[in-house]
């Protein structure tokens, strides 16, 4: 799926802040040796990921859902300089290539990797952390929500990406589809979660930005 008419989606690239060279040399070699490359948040989203952590400018940042690791870079980009970014994946096989880009780039020594499932790795892990981004298994987005917030405090950002899931949100859903009924949870849960503030951006495939009130 298009998630824009490619004309637009040219311009607004070209008409947005350059993709840095190592994560164009990334973006490539996922395309290139990596299972369902669609994945990587690319150059359009990745230059939205940066920009919303310049703006916030965490300390402590939490990815769940590493993939090979370009989101992580863009989110780094924002990262105080006494900083630590987690991000935790299940898929051993991308470790190595993940840790190869990391440590090519500026945030290696502050980017900490967790092997290992999301939901047994994140209450273990001693942290308050300014901002979160979602982008793994869609099934647990609800639970991943209840086990991140109260690692939060008031102002503290949550990215969520896929929540619109190629338009599957809109449409009549299949018995067996999981994935879907649960972004359906959790977009509710977001727009109704007495701590929070969301908003939906419709880019590539929906990203919500939730705010803790307090």
């Amino acid at each position: 799926m298009e998630f824009l008419p490619e004309k637009i989606n040219n311009y607004v690239e070209e008409h947005s802040q350059p993709e840095p060279e190592l994560l164009q040399k990334l973006n490539r070699e996922t395309w290139q040796k990596v299972l369902v490359p669609r994945m990587l948040s690319g150059h359009l989203q990745g230059r939205v990921l940066s920009m919303l952590s310049k703006l916030i400018n965490p300390k402590n940042i939490l990815e769940i859902g590493t993939y090979t690791g370009y989101s992580a870079l863009c989110l780094a980009e924002g990262m105080q300089a006494n900083g630590e970014l987690h991000t935790i994946d299940i898929n051993e096989e991308l470790v190595d290539f993940q840790r190869k880009y990391f440590d090519q780039s500026q945030y290696g020594e502050q980017i900490v990797q967790h092997l290992g499932n999301a939901l047994d790795i994140i209450p273990k892990l001693d942290k308050t952390f300014d901002l979160v981004f979602i982008d793994a298994d869609k099934n647990n987005y609800p639970k991943y929500l209840e086990i991140i917030l109260p690692k939060l405090k008031k102002g503290s950002v949550i990215l969520s990406d896929n929540v619109l899931w190629s338009g599957k949100v809109v449409e009549k859903v299949k018995k067996d589809d999981k994935d879907t009924k649960a972004l359906l949870t959790y977009n509710k849960l977001l727009n109704e979660h007495p701590q929070l503030e969301t908003v939906i951006l419709p880019i590539r495939d929906g990203l919500t930005i939730s705010r803790v009130k307090g």
